[in-house]
């Protein structure tokens, strides 16, 4: 197995993993006085007692905040803008996310904006982006996870959609742009229901396979990519099927918290740029579940060109296979795991995607998100990305 000994590491979040952490929030170092609060749209947070216990938090360290509560599943430019502004005008001079990955990639893109002028785009790529550099550091941000899934709450990216253009595309990877305490307590988790607990947690399972078979892998990036995975294998089902199982719901989020840390070392590949058109068009797709649906034709596309066999055996036997001898038990594996988690049948058709779409869908992710497709191990053609989408189709 060819490894990759180079690679740059900075992360400089400070990360209170485990049980009950939300608790010591209070006594932390705060970077601010005064917070704007970012949730999403939902009841989850109000309903399970995670915003209380936040806003009790809060209070205890001394700090003022104002509650920003319109953030979707899949965020939008639009929304991230009436963020920044109810924080300027709130005299916020920090972000707290609490959240899924919506929100903390929203608070992100907050973050940058309450110091800077001018729209989100002026400083976003893509193909109608502008590009311009940041004038002044983005605020510091606090991320409160409550979900297993993105890795948002250890790395300084982010994913936003210009809804006037279709384009969802990464947001911030400033240094600035890390968040300087995150609380990955695995208590705000329990609640998650089955199905979206499926979704999120093939998301950090997919980031980690995608970390692992990336031409920018490395030794770092490696060890915390196969770990992710290892415990994602074992914990994800147990987690799907009984939200109250305390060691399966820790040990998914220590599957998710790894998988952010991998992509700071490493990058995902084209899988990501495909599913963010998906969402881009549909935006009532999970990401997590697009990604389930194009993963098997993705990952069967590599394998059938031999560019990584003993990667493909090794995360076969991460994820619990035995009697692993050939690259296409990976995909056995990870089929396995998707029927279950009861999610081997979803269907494009179910969210609206039509086959006419896949040529649009195709150059978007291209076009949108074409810096991932230089983490393909071997070259992926417009035609391929295609074909990816009829086989995935159902």
């Amino acid at each position: 197995m060819d490894v990759n000994m180079k690679f740059n590491m900075y992360i400089p979040t400070k990360i209170l993993f485990g049980e009950g952490k939300l608790n010591e929030l209070g006594s932390q170092k705060i970077p601010g006085r005064k917070a704007l609060l970012v949730i999403s749209s939902g009841k989850s947070v109000r309903e399970n007692g995670a915003l209380a216990r936040t806003e009790e938090q809060l209070k205890v360290a001394g700090v003022d905040y104002v509650l920003f509560d319109k953030i979707m599943q899949n965020p939008v430019k639009m929304t991230v803008m009436e963020g920044a502004a109810l924080a300027k005008a709130n005299g916020c001079d920090f972000v707290v996310a609490l959240g899924g990955g919506s929100v903390m990639d929203s608070g992100k893109a907050i973050a940058m904006m309450v110091n800077n002028e001018g729209d989100l785009w002026d400083y976003a790529g893509g193909k109608t982006g502008k590009r311009l550099p940041l004038k002044n550091p983005p605020v510091p941000l606090v991320c409160i996870t409550t979900t297993a899934g993105t890795g948002s709450e250890v790395d300084a990216g982010g994913v936003i959609t210009n809804e006037e253009t279709n384009e969802k595309i990464g947001i911030a990877g400033y240094e600035e742009s890390f968040p300087v305490l995150s609380v990955v307590d695995p208590e705000l988790m329990k609640t998650v229901p089955p199905k979206y607990t499926a979704y999120q947690g093939f998301d950090a399972l997919l980031q980690s396979i995608e970390c692992y078979i990336s031409y920018f892998n490395n030794v770092m990036s490696d060890m915390y990519a196969l770990t992710s995975i290892e415990y994602a294998g074992k914990y994800l089902p147990r987690a799907v099927k009984d939200g109250n199982d305390r060691e399966a719901r820790s040990g998914m989020a220590f599957a998710n918290t790894l998988s952010g840390v991998a992509m700071v070392l490493s990058s995902t590949t084209a899988e990501h740029s495909m599913e963010h058109a998906m969402s881009a068009y549909h935006p009532n797709l999970p990401h997590g579940a697009g990604l389930i649906m194009i993963s098997r034709a993705f990952f069967e596309f590599f394998i059938d060109k031999h560019v990584c066999d003993e990667r493909f055996v090794r995360m076969a036997k991460a994820l619990g296979m035995d009697g692993v001898k050939k690259p296409e038990d990976f995909i056995t594996a990870l089929v396995k795991l998707q029927e279950d988690c009861g999610v081997a049948n979803l269907k494009m058709s179910d969210y609206g995607i039509k086959p006419s779409e896949f040529d649009e869908l195709a150059r978007n992710a291209r076009e949108a998100m074409g810096p991932l497709f230089a983490g393909n191990p071997y070259p992926m053609s417009h035609e391929d990305c295609v074909e990816i989408y009829r086989k995935s189709y159902k």
